[in-house]
């Protein structure tokens, strides 16, 4: 089964998020900040990465540029899934290289789906 990367500083959401994807069969590791996931995407190389954007220190807009414009890992897909909802985040993220946008509370119909559709 695929690899999923959760980066999040929020405890109960990676625990949210794992427990959908553990029912699914992912495999999961997780980053409690910006730099570390961008550290572990080289380390590790997981299938895709769930990113929150509001982090201390690195956040999830500048992480999922790093990983998008660097050559190692500008084929690892990042999935933005963050509280901020205005189109205005959801453009920004995709310029920043993101391949899906999901929003907090995360429903887990629609995180397998965009997970499937940028893994496929």
């Amino acid at each position: 089964m695929p690899r999923v990367l959760i980066v999040d500083d929020s405890p109960t959401e990676i625990l949210k998020i794992t427990q959908i994807l553990h029912k699914r069969g992912y495999e999961v590791i997780t980053a409690a900040s910006g730099e570390e996931g961008v550290e572990m995407v080289k380390t590790e190389m997981p299938d895709v990465v769930l990113m929150d954007i509001v982090m201390p220190g690195l956040n999830g807009f500048q992480a999922t540029r790093q990983l998008s414009r660097d050559p190692q890992t500008s084929g690892v897909p990042v999935i933005i899934v963050t509280t901020k909802s205005q189109d205005t985040d959801r453009l920004w993220g995709q310029r920043q290289g993101a391949k899906g946008y999901i929003t907090k509370p995360v429903d887990g119909r629609v995180l397998i789906k965009t997970i499937e559709a940028v893994l496929n």
